[in-house]
């Protein structure tokens, strides 16, 4: 199995292959439901990246630099959470075993990406541009929803950001003291993650943008 080396070994990819006869814990069509009324958490963040100079996204720009990290992965914390998958499956339909950490303790996470998105639409009379993805928690995940992360530029002036939309609720926890620590903790945990993922996002985009305009540019040498 091909998989992310950030995260290996026999243990990871067991569980990881284990993950293909597991369901959603949830019934992701009833997503006019997911509301802080019936108990869900309901969390948004928006993070501005380098903008670009009005029109289509540009080749080496911050919209696309962005759009791998994001399709990779590479914007989570790995201090929080780190990603296994195989990394020959489709996006659309890959299965993520995700680790997360917290004061030494670690939790193997089962999600499935559950659709993408690609589209140039309109959005409050502006032109917009996104690219994103979604994924959804599986069977013994320790909460239940679904977290959707999209890279997008606003045609007319240029701005590109960042945003995690975000539903959730405590799953069934069997263990009592993993439960007990997920209901004082796992709010703080979920905000934590969001915050570094955002400041992640917009410090690697800025970096390999000014790295390839470097590149491309390189300074002149004197004879």
């Amino acid at each position: 199995m091909a998989a992310d080396r950030r995260l290996g070994g026999p243990r990871a990819r067991r569980a990881l292959e284990a993950l293909r006869d597991k369901t959603f814990n949830f019934d992701p069509d009833q997503h006019e439901h997911f509301t802080t009324a019936n108990g869900w958490k309901v969390d948004d963040y928006l993070q501005p990246l380098p903008p670009e100079p009005p029109g289509p996204p540009r080749p080496g720009g911050s919209f696309e630099v962005a759009q791998r990290l994001l399709r990779d992965y590479e914007f989570a914390d790995p201090a929080i959470i780190r990603a296994v998958y195989a990394a020959d499956s489709p996006l659309e339909r890959r299965d993520m075993l995700l680790e997360g950490r917290f004061y030494g303790l670690r939790f193997h996470l089962g999600v499935r990406v559950g659709g993408l998105v690609d589209e140039e639409l309109n959005a409050g009379g502006r032109p917009l541009r996104r690219w994103g993805w979604n994924y959804r928690t599986l069977q013994g995940h320790l909460e239940m929803g679904q977290m959707d992360y999209e890279v997008r530029k606003w045609l007319d002036s240029g701005e590109v950001d960042f945003r995690i939309h975000a539903v959730s609720r405590p799953a069934h926890i069997p263990n009592p003291v993993v439960r007990l620590g997920f209901r004082v903790f796992g709010r703080w945990v979920q905000r934590r993650f969001a915050r570094h993922a955002c400041q992640r996002m917009a410090r690697l985009t800025a970096a390999r943008v000014r790295a390839g305009a470097a590149a491309d540019h390189p300074p002149a040498t004197s004879s």
